[in-house]
């Protein structure tokens, strides 16, 4: 069992990644390897649902590219991931989005959630 704790730490990145929920639209900078080089491809999408726990979290973007929806799946831990930008709060009651799969559209928008921050005095 410690095995297995001693691999995922040495596998862990220790990135400072934001905070974003289901419904948020966010862009993740992806590093992606072709041959020798090496460049970082900006992928904007709705998060649809986030999944596992701990170090093995995951999370599905999903985005209209060309009239067809494409999913992609990111680990929150992946060494690959340069960054993520929170671009939109989403307004959803619900924690797997599922039925945006099947809407096109104005009707797959989302509501934009207001975040009040706070001035530290």
């Amino acid at each position: 069992m410690d095995l297995i704790k001693i691999a995922e730490q040495a596998f862990a990145t220790g990135n400072q990644l934001p905070e974003f929920f289901p419904g948020d639209t966010i862009t993740v900078a992806y590093r992606i390897k072709e041959g020798n080089k090496e460049r970082i491809q900006q992928y904007r999408g709705v998060v649809i649902k986030i999944n596992g726990h701990g170090e093995k979290k995951r999370f599905t973007v999903r985005k209209i590219s060309d009239n067809i929806g494409v999913e992609r799946i990111f680990p929150l831990e992946s060494p690959f991931i340069d960054s993520i930008t929170i671009n939109k709060h989403g307004k959803v009651r619900r924690a797997k989005l599922y039925y945006l799969r099947k809407l096109t559209g104005k009707k797959a928008r989302i509501k934009e959630r207001r975040i009040i921050k706070k001035e530290e005095a």
